[in-house]
């Protein structure tokens, strides 16, 4: 019973941080989208490319919560 307890509030804990990866990567997507739209004479080149490099290491930190959350599911229901 304590197991799976215990197997419980780490899967609670690793979909916290999924979901909150995802929001923090939504948010990264809106400031690439919002230099991406501005008008062509003041876009900022430098601070879009910038954005699109920040988007790019959050999404790489929401597959890894994915794959964690994913494994532990996988654990739970097919103990693989």
């Amino acid at each position: 019973m304590q197991e799976q307890v215990t197997q419980e509030l780490e899967l609670d804990r690793l979909q916290a941080i999924y979901k909150a990866a995802v929001e923090e990567w939504i948010g990264a997507i809106r400031e690439e989208e919002a230099l991406a739209s501005v008008n062509h004479e003041i876009a900022e080149i430098d601070q879009w490319e910038a954005a699109a490099f920040r988007e790019d290491d959050i999404r790489k930190k929401v597959r890894a919560a994915k794959r964690d959350y994913e494994d532990a599911l996988r654990k739970k229901f097919f103990d693989i």
